[in-house]
C-alpha cells in the first residue's frame, strides 16, 4: 500500500529511497538522499511519452515493456545493494503511478519489500511548498558583509540553538563573490528540497535563528512564505566596524584554495558589481587586486554592500529591528549574547520583543 507523504519521509530516515525517474529529471532536483535507478533513461522517455501521445496508452505500456524487459534483472541487482540487511526499499517516481508501481512489482517479486509513494515526488513537492506557510518562531541575525554571521549561526548551534544556513544549503554567501570556494549551486527546487529536508527536523515551537538574506541566494531564491515570515520576524543587528570586517573577508578569501582560476574569479565578481561601485572604484580595486591587496578591494567593496544591506534594513518595520555593537570578532560570545538576549526578551506567543540588544 503506498504511504502519504509524511510517512515515507520517516521511513526514509532508515530506508534507501529509489527514485524511478529518468536522469535528466533526478538530476534537476530530488529527494535528498535518494538514489537514482531509472526505469527509462531521458531519451527512451522522451519516445515513451511521444508513443503515448500519438498510439495511447496500451502502445506506450507496450513500448516501456519493450525497452525495460533486458533491464529487469539490472534493477533488481542494484536495489539488493542498496540494502542487504533486511532487503527492504522505498520507490517513487513522478506522480506515484506506473513507474514506481511495476518496479516495486519487480522488486517485490524478487524477494525486495518495495514501498511506493502516493502521489508520487508531485505530491512531495507540494508537501515542500506548504511546509513555509505554517507560521514559525523566527528570529533573524542581521549585519553588515563581514560579520561573520554564518560563524555566528554556527556558534548559536553549538549553544543548542535551532538555525537554517541558507546559505550553507544554496552553496553560495550571498555577494557577487559568494560562488568563491563553494560548491555549484543546486536548482531552486533542489534547495527548496534541502531546505525542507533541515526545516522538518525542526521543533516548530521552539524559536529558528536564520540569516538576513535577500530574496535570491546566489542563483537560488528562498521560497516566498518563508521570505515573508523572514521579513515580518524579529532582527538582531550585529553591528560591527568596517576595519574588523575588512580582515575577516580578507582572511575567508586568502584561506580559500587559491587555484590557478582565484585571481581570475575575483576579478569577474568585482566587474560584476562595476555599475554599482562606479568605473573609478572598480579601476582602483582591480589594481589593488592585481597587487595581491586584499584589504583595499574589501574596503572599497564593502561600501556599495553597506549601503545595499542598511537600505534592505530601512524597508522592515524599525521596531522589530535591535542593533547589537560588536567591537571584536568572537563569534562563539556574540552568539552566547544572542542566546541571552533572546532568553530575556523574545516572547513567541507574541513575537515581539522586551528591549533591544546591550552593546557589547
Amino acid at each position: 500500500m503506498p504511504l502519504s507523504v509524511s510517512d515515507f519521509l520517516t521511513q526514509a530516515d532508515s530506508l534507501p529511497v529509489i527514485d524511478v525517474r529518468s536522469p535528466g529529471e533526478f538530476a534537476h532536483a530530488h529527494l535528498p538522499g535518494a538514489i537514482n535507478i531509472p526505469l527509462f533513461d531521458n531519451e527512451e522517455r522522451a519516445l515513451v511519452g511521444t508513443k503515448y501521445k500519438q498510439a495511447g496508452k496500451d502502445a506506450a505500456v507496450l513500448l516501456g515493456l519493450d525497452l525495460i524487459g533486458i533491464k529487469m534483472s539490472g534493477f533488481v541487482r542494484q536495489a539488493r545493494k542498496l540494502n542487504l540487511t533486511n532487503k527492504e526499499v522505498l520507490v517513487h517516481c513522478w506522480r506515484g503511478g506506473m513507474r514506481s508501481g511495476s518496479f516495486a512489482w519487480l522488486l517485490n517479486t524478487a524477494g525486495i519489500k518495495a514501498t511506493t509513494l502516493e502521489g508520487g515526488y508531485k505530491a512531495y513537492r507540494n508537501a515542500v511548498l506548504a511546509v513555509f506557510s505554517e507560521p514559525r518562531n523566527l528570529l533573524i541575525l542581521g549585519g553588515k558583509t563581514g560579520s561573520g554571521k554564518t560563524d555566528i549561526l554556527k556558534q548559536l548551534a553549538e549553544q543548542g540553538e535551532q538555525i537554517i544556513d541558507l546559505e550553507g544549503l544554496a552553496h553560495h554567501k550571498g555577494s557577487s563573490y559568494g560562488a568563491i570556494g563553494q560548491l555549484p549551486q543546486p536548482s531552486t527546487e533542489q534547495f527548496e528540497n534541502v531546505l525542507f529536508g533541515a526545516w522538518r527536523k525542526l521543533d516548530p515551537g521552539k524559536q529558528i535563528w536564520l540569516e538576513d538574506e535577500s530574496r535570491n541566494v546566489g542563483s537560488c531564491y528562498v521560497p516566498m512564505p518563508l521570505w515573508l515570515q523572514m521579513r515580518a520576524a524579529p532582527v538582531a543587528f550585529v553591528d560591527m566596524p568596517k576595519s574588523v570586517r575588512v580582515e575577516r573577508l580578507v582572511r575567508e578569501y586568502t584561506g580559500i584554495d587559491r587555484g590557478a582560476n582565484h585571481h581570475s574569479l575575483l576579478v569577474e565578481a568585482t566587474e560584476r558589481i562595476r555599475k554599482r561601485l562606479g568605473g573609478k572604484i572598480t579601476q582602483d580595486a582591480l589594481n589593488a587586486l592585481a597587487q595581491n591587496d586584499y584589504a583595499t578591494v574589501a574596503d572599497l567593496t564593502l561600501d556599495y554592500y553597506d549601503k545595499a544591506y542598511l537600505h534592505g534594513l530601512s524597508q522592515r518595520d524599525q521596531s522589530l529591528v535591535n542593533k547589537i555593537e560588536i567591537v571584536a570578532d568572537e563569534p562563539a560570545q556574540t552568539a552566547r549574547q544572542l542566546v541571552s538576549w533572546a532568553e530575556t526578551n523574545y516572547i513567541s506567543s507574541s513575537r515581539s520583543f522586551a528591549g533591544s540588544l546591550p552593546a557589547s
